[in-house]
């Protein structure tokens, strides 16, 4: 954690938040994160307008090295992968055999090995899968989030904020839009979905432009030593409670908080970053190209806006959202948001619709259109 006056800790407001380290990364040092620093609605103005520090140095990080690796990632995963050069990051899922999101991580290639960081409490199972499917390839993956930490620069100004640390001209991201039902093989370009810059920190590790701003994975021994460089060129902390109300508001959804064991990724919003729909056989390819191909999967993922009256703490992840005393579908992250008020992801039918009269427990929840 950025250890510094004013610093709340996740787990000592909630301990059975899934924000925490992994029991194995916690016995071999890893710390907890900052929830907040004694003002979370600043923070998360900050983030919106300029440019925040937040430590998410909590995810797990599995690192691929091997001559192919690429290639076997590749056939492994949603993501097309086979040209995935030095430099260049992405995102991509781990599926089950019948099409649900297992797994997500982001992705940084550095022309020796393939960084994946995921979720919190993932990184077991995507290790577990990875080392069933080694067999006779040349990779070695194995888990280091014990030598790496994740933290990131949130905000508008991300880009000029790490050019405090040496790394300029961090290209923005590159999503290629998502073909129409029954689109035309070729149609989509041999290449990851979406492409993210990444550059070489000076104090090593990684720097990659994202969505929400820019990732660095450093290594954990560098980890101050980064911390205390971007505080001392003005970047100020905020805490995982305002990244998190960031992502919100983006509609980004976080696979474990915002999926359940249905989920499929037409259903959250996860095609256009993470899923090739053309680069042929993977686990899981036959669901989404037949969902695809439909134009209409069951499920959506929607922003919903609740009225806060009857209380003001945002409802848990998992509450379901009922219409007329039904359950249509469940809460996934519910945030305190400095502009919408208490708004949360949620994924409902696909039929609900958006001016549905909604109740999320006690609280009445309405669709956010946009």
């Amino acid at each position: 954690m950025i250890d510094i006056a004013g610093a709340v800790s996740v787990e000592s407001i909630d301990e059975a938040s899934r924000d925490q380290p992994e029991p194995a990364h916690a016995a071999a040092g890893v710390r907890g994160v900052a929830a907040h620093y004694g003002d979370p609605m600043r923070e998360q103005r900050t983030l919106d307008t300029a440019v925040g520090l937040v430590d998410r140095s909590h995810r797990g990080v599995v690192a691929v090295p091997g001559e192919e690796r690429i290639a076997w990632l590749h056939t492994l995963t949603s993501q097309h992968l086979a040209q995935l050069g030095a430099g260049q990051g992405t995102e991509l899922l781990v599926l089950s055999p019948h099409g649900h999101v297992e797994q997500h991580a982001m992705v940084a290639e550095d022309g020796v090995t393939t960084w994946l960081d995921t979720e919190p409490g993932a990184t077991g199972g995507l290790l577990s899968y990875l080392e069933r499917m080694r067999f006779f390839s040349k990779v070695e993956p194995r888990d280091v989030t014990a030598e790496r930490a994740l933290l990131s620069l949130v905000g508008p100004e991300a880009p000029a904020a790490v050019e405090t640390l040496g790394v300029t001209g961090l290209a923005a991201p590159d999503v290629v839009a998502v073909p129409g039902p029954k689109f035309r093989s070729g149609e989509q370009p041999p290449r990851p979905t979406a492409l993210y810059d990444v550059r070489p920190l000076p104090v090593g590790g990684w720097a990659r432009r994202g969505p929400l701003g820019v990732d660095l994975l450093v290594p954990r021994v560098a980890m101050e030593q980064v911390v205390t460089q971007l505080r001392g060129n003005g970047v100020p902390v905020a805490g995982l409670w305002a990244y998190e109300a960031v992502r919100v508001a983006a509609r980004r959804a976080r696979v474990g908080v915002d999926t359940d064991h249905r989920t499929i990724p037409a259903e959250v919003d996860l095609v256009a970053p993470a899923v090739h729909l053309d680069k042929g056989c993977y686990r899981g390819q036959e669901t989404v190209a037949r969902v695809h191909n439909m134009g209409r999967p069951p499920r959506r993922l929607v922003l919903l806006h609740l009225d806060g009256v009857t209380t003001d703490q945002p409802p848990v992840a998992g509450t379901p959202v009922t219409l007329d005393g039904r359950a249509v579908g469940f809460v996934g992250t519910a945030v305190h948001h400095h502009e919408l008020g208490q708004v949360a992801l949620a994924v409902v039918k696909r039929n609900v619709a958006d001016d549905a009269r909604l109740m999320v427990g006690e609280t009445a929840a309405a669709i956010d259109p946009a």
